[in-house]
């Protein structure tokens, strides 16, 4: 054997004794990565004590992170609040960097175990700038394509490992009863079996497991993949009126046949964590519903993963939020909850839950079980062995790829809902002609287009907070170069009629809004919008792109509007906008929710007695590429062909045999 050969085994031998031995050179099982996963629970948590173990169940956000506090409270997990980077327009790079400085103050704790880093990555890496920003879930749902929504998945997976990130809290899979909630465009659809399709997100998310892969026990499966999380366990979507943290007033049957159903394909899908909703079931908080957590979840779907608390929700289990917290924290952990998300109070939750277990008001089975889940996940995805994060990945943030899926997520999300008629539909539009209006609040506005949970947890306005392309950006590069393209945001009468446009396109809509900020009774767009479709549309044969986290009042302006496309939140790619505007793509996308007439009708879905809805849950108009028209006529001209020359054929022989004169006439 070599020098070199003997040196390497060297380095070897030394690195394995590193990694699987304690500071004094004893074997330690769990760092062993050659040992079973449940074998390296066992032995890590035999070693754990009280403190230990309660500092897992914490997660702190990363404002009042420090090193010696991830050392010192032994603290499992760190987040990103909505919003919450590490500076402006931080880079991958910057993200890494950060969140290993955290790291290391948990891998010099006694036991080194590393903590878990998470982020709400909803739609594509959305608190990071640069990134491809997905459409929102209800576009998604528009597409009824799981497996569109699987590569989606993957490439968010991603993208949020290039910033050194592991765990998104996401996918949101409530079933939206009511479009007046705040999140409703975080939900794929009314209906819960399309919101089963969808939970594929979570085989894109984490990987897929292997065929004979325990059932509800969590699957991470590589470096490239992140734990992710079913939420908001359960009942969200179905609030009284659509109040966001509300009352869902249903009977069992009622929340286990609309509300339950994809929570059991998500585990069955291997999901790492659930979730629970600052939601209530009948007058009783989720968060302290032992019977749905412990019982169902736990229990009858067997889950085996671990349980996160909403952010502040233990707070909220008493109202006001906080006025009596340490029976929220008995309640919350009694019922089943695991870690906590208490991202700024952790040092009087670790006393109180370390008071109420020395106490015996929690028994200490209970804290057992949560952190065996803990624990359970972090082997799982592997992260003992590569607990800092490098920069392998940085490139893939917002790459070109990514973005190629985005758009075509876009387009596929099109609802077309109205097309001129049969005989003169609109759509697709010329790309060649002498002039064209783009006019609306959301035609050149970015944040607009991405809505809530994009950069900041409320959304922006404009087009300087991250990077991607306009509708009327997308509009200019579509269009033919002798095309002049006039944008005006809230055009008057006079300018239309003086510029003689060929058509208008008018992009309307919602401002950007997260949560309870986007509760409301009105559902009507912002202003002027409405004032701009009956100004422009009088005047010129217009296309109206409503850009929009649901369905909003339509019914006073459908009759002066030629083509209506419902567009949703399609993120940074509005160019998938223009491939079905202008035919290089046909329109194929189905309402997820009921578009109401008017929010007296609310709340409406589909197969309710009452249902008289403006567009029902499922419409939407198909079309055809301008390719494929043009390949299908020339199809039917070329087949059309034959039997005319046959008939040509047939007619001369026919006449010329009964006219021999006319056949002598033709001869000479």
């Amino acid at each position: 054997m070599s020098r070199v050969s003997v040196r390497v085994v060297a380095i070897l031998l030394w690195m394995c004794v590193w990694v699987c031995c304690n500071g004094d050179g004893e074997y330690v099982l769990y760092k062993d990565p050659k040992q079973k996963v449940s074998d390296r629970v066992a032995d890590l948590f035999g070693r754990m004590t009280l403190e230990e173990k309660i500092g897992q169940m914490v997660q702190i956000d990363k404002s009042v992170a420090t090193v010696n506090i991830m050392r010192d409270y032994f603290i499992g997990s760190v987040l990103s609040g909505g919003g919450s980077s590490p500076l402006p327009e931080a880079t991958a790079q910057n993200w890494v960097d950060m969140i290993n400085e955290y790291q290391k103050g948990a891998l010099v704790s006694r036991l080194g175990i590393p903590m878990i880093y998470g982020i709400d990555a909803v739609h594509g890496h959305n608190n990071v700038y640069n990134a491809t920003i997905f459409p929102h879930n209800v576009g998604l749902g528009a597409t009824r394509d799981p497996d569109l929504v699987k590569r989606i998945g993957a490439a968010t997976a991603i993208e949020v490992r290039a910033t050194g990130i592991p765990y998104t809290f996401a996918p949101c899979i409530a079933v939206c009863r009511d479009p007046r909630w705040g999140r409703c465009y975080e939900s794929y659809s009314e209906d819960h079996k399309v919101v089963e399709d969808m939970t594929d997100v979570i085989l894109g998310l984490q990987g897929e497991p292997p065929s004979n892969y325990k059932y509800g026990v969590p699957f991470v499966g590589g470096k490239d993949k992140v734990a992710a999380c079913a939420k908001h366990y359960v009942g969200d979507g179905g609030t009284t009126r659509g109040i966001n943290e509300n009352n869902t007033v249903t009977d069992l049957h009622g929340l286990l046949s609309i509300h339950m159903p994809a929570y059991a394909d998500a585990v069955y899908k291997g999901v790492s964590t659930v979730m629970v909703s600052y939601s209530s079931w009948n007058g009783e908080k989720m968060h302290a519903n032992t019977e749905l957590i412990t019982g169902y979840l736990k229990g009858t779907l067997k889950f085996k993963g671990f349980v996160i608390s909403d952010w502040q929700g233990v707070d909220k289990i008493s109202s006001p939020p906080h006025t009596n917290f340490t029976a929220s924290v008995r309640a919350a952990i009694q019922a089943g909850i695991d870690m906590v998300m208490v991202p700024f109070n952790f040092t009087e939750f670790v006393n109180d839950l370390t008071s109420l277990v020395k106490n015996k008001v929690i028994p200490i089975t209970r804290i057992d079980d949560a952190v065996r889940r803990i624990l359970l996940v972090k082997f799982t995805m592997g992260l003992f062995e590569n607990p800092l994060a490098d920069y392998s990945f940085s490139n893939e943030l917002g790459s070109q790829a990514h973005r190629d899926l985005a758009r075509e997520a876009v387009r596929k999300s099109l609802v077309l809902l109205k097309n001129g008629n049969k005989t003169n539909p609109m759509l697709p539009l010329p790309r060649k002609t002498s002039k064209i209006l783009v006019a609306g609040t959301h035609a050149d506005n970015l944040g607009y287009q991405c809505g809530g949970w994009t950069i900041t947890w409320q959304g922006t306005s404009g087009n300087k907070n991250t990077r991607g392309t306009t509708l009327l950006g997308a509009v200019k590069s579509a269009v033919d170069q002798n095309t002049e393209v006039v944008f005006r945001e809230n055009p008057d009468a006079e300018f239309i009629k003086s510029n003689n446009f060929a058509y208008a396109i008018i992009a309307v809509g919602e401002p950007p809004y997260a949560e309870t900020a986007g509760d409301s009774d009105k559902l009507t767009m912002m202003d002027p919008g409405p004032a701009i479709i009956s100004s422009t549309c009088q005047a010129v044969k217009c296309v109206v792109v409503v850009i929009s986290g649901r369905p909003v009042v339509m019914e006073p302006y459908v009759a002066s509007i030629e083509a209506l496309v419902a567009a949703w939140l399609p993120g940074t790619e509005g160019q998938g906008i223009t491939d079905t505007l202008f035919g290089d793509h046909g329109f194929s996308g189905k309402l997820p929710v009921t578009w109401f007439r008017n929010t007296e009708q609310l709340p409406m879905s589909y197969g309710d007695s009452h249902y008289d809805p403006l567009f029902a849950y499922g419409s939407g108009l198909e079309t055809e590429s301008v390719a494929s028209t043009v390949a299908r006529s020339t199809s039917a001209s070329a087949t059309g062909t034959k039997p005319c020359l046959i008939t040509v054929l047939v007619s001369a022989t026919f006449c010329l045999f009964l006219f021999p004169s006319l056949s002598r006439v033709l001869r000479r």
